[in-house]
């Protein structure tokens, strides 16, 4: 019998090793065009790849430090560092589970005074030796182990590390967000600042026209209305410096928040008012299969498909029978009778048990069918979720590369209905001097240049936009990551719990999954 035993355990022990019920992850199918559709113009460079730090081609030191400032402050970036570390110790967790669940080591000292009137008591008249009062002390150890025969302990290890990638993942997306948010305030900050300029500058030219409008109306060569109508032109361009003013605040407001600081005017950061950013030549976009690997949030919901896939071997194997084996060796000794507390030093109080058992859920009313059932559904829209993820990025990238291209195209005509609104309104201001046209002309003149100078200035802040969202869109920006958790948290955390070198290390560049062969996860760290 003894035999016997000792083969059921190897074998069982043998066959946890190699079976596991539930479906091996499989990479899905997502639609991968062969080309851009949108990229069909002379600055887009499909035969490159995307630059890493993209935001360098904009060739702005300001913005080059605010990048880096916002990359080791941001808050929520932190945030996402901090998931990483909640999803590698829950993988260890995980982990353990393929080990011994209980592994206690137990003692005991217990005073126990018997019942006189149990059913075991002598009756009366009739001799006993039993000690209805003692103490009995015990020192052990006992452990319980749930073999992983259906291999529900590593799909939960596979789900878990998972889980893991998907939270580097999430880290990289943040990561990409923070980038490109940090470089399109930075844009149209610097556009509110060339809006004030030009609205400042037409103001100078209007207060000149209002001065020269009311010589004119005191020497009685024109009417009052010209010196009503130069005021009104005037009071409407300053009307616009206070809500530009306001503009270039809030800019600023932001760019602190997403460096991790309080509201601050940042001006030794971002110095005097500046030019708007000037894109290069040619940026590099790659093709369309790339997207699959550059794109964070495509990757993420990729492992959030493969961890919930693991879930279902999980839940598969609660409908199948338990192994385990259950023991327990030490000491006891008591002081009844002849015996003495101390006997407990000597080999005859030793005491062991070893037991293997089953246990298997039959009548459980469907309860683990509907929740095999229910991980299935919930896996069929994790696959549904990651083909809808590479759809939306690849609206996005279209989107971009038509709102960069479209913007140039606007930029172009600005620029040239710019340069004639200010002539006209050069020859409009002389011709009144000279007293050659009357101040309605003016007015409309420098109106005209004032909303075209103004329009171009947003243009040119649209086509950095552009290429801030094509990179954003193409997922750069992650490549080269910082310290998911910055020394300083790490210093807190460390001194509150002891962490060991999971803490210290960062996460390497992931593998994709479906390189990884089916049923493993893809370490990080």
């Amino acid at each position: 019998m003894r035999h016997f035993t000792a083969f059921i355990c190897l074998a069982a022990l043998l066959l946890s090793g190699c079976m596991k019920v539930g479906p091996d992850f499989k990479k899905p199918d997502a639609a991968k065009p062969d080309s851009w559709l949108e990229a069909e113009f002379s600055q887009a460079r499909p035969d490159m790849p995307p630059v890493v730090d993209w935001w360098k081609l904009l060739n702005d030191p300001a913005l080059d430090k605010l990048v880096a400032l916002s990359r080791s402050q941001n808050i929520p970036l932190h945030m996402a560092g901090v998931r990483i570390l909640q999803a590698r110790a829950q993988l260890g967790i995980s982990v353990g589970n393929i080990y011994p669940q209980t592994q206690q080591a137990t003692g005991n000292y217990t005073y126990t005074e018997a019942s006189r009137r149990a059913p075991s008591s002598p009756q009366p008249g009739q001799e006993s030796g039993v000690q209805f009062r003692y103490w009995q002390n015990s020192v052990g150890f006992n452990a319980a182990w749930e073999l992983d025969f259906w291999g529900k302990y590593r799909r939960a290890i596979e789900s878990a590390g998972a889980t893991l990638s998907a939270s580097v993942a999430d880290y990289d997306n943040a990561l990409v967000s923070l980038e490109s948010d940090v470089a399109s305030t930075y844009v149209l900050l610097r556009v509110s600042e060339d809006r004030l300029r030009i609205a400042q500058e037409n103001a100078r030219l209007e207060a000149e026209a209002l001065n020269i409008a009311d010589i004119r109306f005191k020497l009685g060569a024109t009417s009052e209305r010209d010196v009503m109508q130069a005021k009104t032109l005037l009071d409407s361009t300053l009307a616009r410096i206070p809500q530009l003013t306001n503009s270039i605040q809030k800019a600023r407001h932001a760019l602190s928040a997403l460096l991790g600081m309080p509201p601050s005017d940042l001006k030794d950061i971002l110095g005097d008012a500046s030019r708007i950013p000037e894109c290069p030549a040619q940026i590099g976009v790659g093709v369309p299969a790339e997207l699959l690997r550059r794109r964070p949030d495509i990757r993420q919901a990729e492992y959030q498909a493969m961890a919930q896939c693991a879930r279902i071997g999980v839940a598969k194997a609660d409908l199948f029978p338990s192994f385990s084996l259950t023991g327990n060796v030490g000491w006891l000794s008591s002081n009844v009778l002849a015996f003495s507390l101390a006997d407990i030093l000597t080999a005859k109080s030793f005491t062991a048990s070893f037991t293997p058992s089953f246990s298997w859920n039959l009548f459980n009313y469907g309860r683990i069918v509907n929740n095999v059932r229910l991980q299935d559904a919930k896996f069929e829209e994790a696959l549904l979720s990651y083909r809808n993820t590479v759809l939306r990025a690849l609206k996005e990238t279209e989107d971009g590369f038509s709102d960069y291209q479209q913007s140039r195209a606007q930029a172009e005509q600005l620029a040239k209905a710019a340069d004639s609104a200010k002539r006209g309104a050069e020859l409009a201001f002389l011709q009144y001097r000279e007293g050659k046209t009357d101040f309605t002309t003016v007015i409309v003149a420098q109106q005209d240049q004032l909303n075209q100078q103004d329009a171009l200035a947003v243009a040119q802040g649209n086509i950095v936009l552009g290429m801030v969202g094509i990179y954003r869109a193409l997922g750069g920006g992650w490549e080269e990551r910082p310290e998911p958790v910055p020394a300083e948290v790490r210093d807190e955390m460390t001194k509150r719990t002891w962490w060991g070198p999971m803490i210290k290390e960062s996460p390497a560049k992931q593998e994709d999954p479906a390189k990884a062969g089916p049923g493993r996860y893809v370490p990080d760290f």
